[in-house]
């Protein structure tokens, strides 16, 4: 791991990201005492808006352009309802096709 100082740190900082983007961590030391570590972001740490940004950007992804927020569309919906008289267990062995 290479390391940096703050005074390092901050008239190359350029060249500090180029290596991050190349996979390598970096230690920045202010006087001698750790501080921080700069080091490459894995999609799983990314919020999820940033790493659709990212997809977006290359291409891989496209989110929709109108209709707010699905899940608050959905929860508006009425609940599904089974016919009088149907019971939920038989109903759900039925669409299994397991008539135990």
């Amino acid at each position: 791991m290479k390391t940096a100082s703050v005074t390092e740190s901050k008239n190359g900082l350029s060249g500090l990201l180029r290596q991050v983007r190349s996979g390598h961590s970096v230690l920045i030391l202010d006087r001698n005492v750790p501080v921080a570590i700069i080091s490459p972001v894995t999609a799983g740490a990314l919020p999820p808006d940033l790493h659709l940004e990212g997809l977006e950007r290359q291409g891989l992804v496209r989110r929709p352009r109108r209709g707010g927020d699905l899940s608050k569309r959905l929860a508006a919906l009425p609940l599904p309802r089974l016919p009088k008289g149907t019971s939920a267990v038989a109903a759900v062995l039925a669409d299994r096709g397991d008539d135990r």
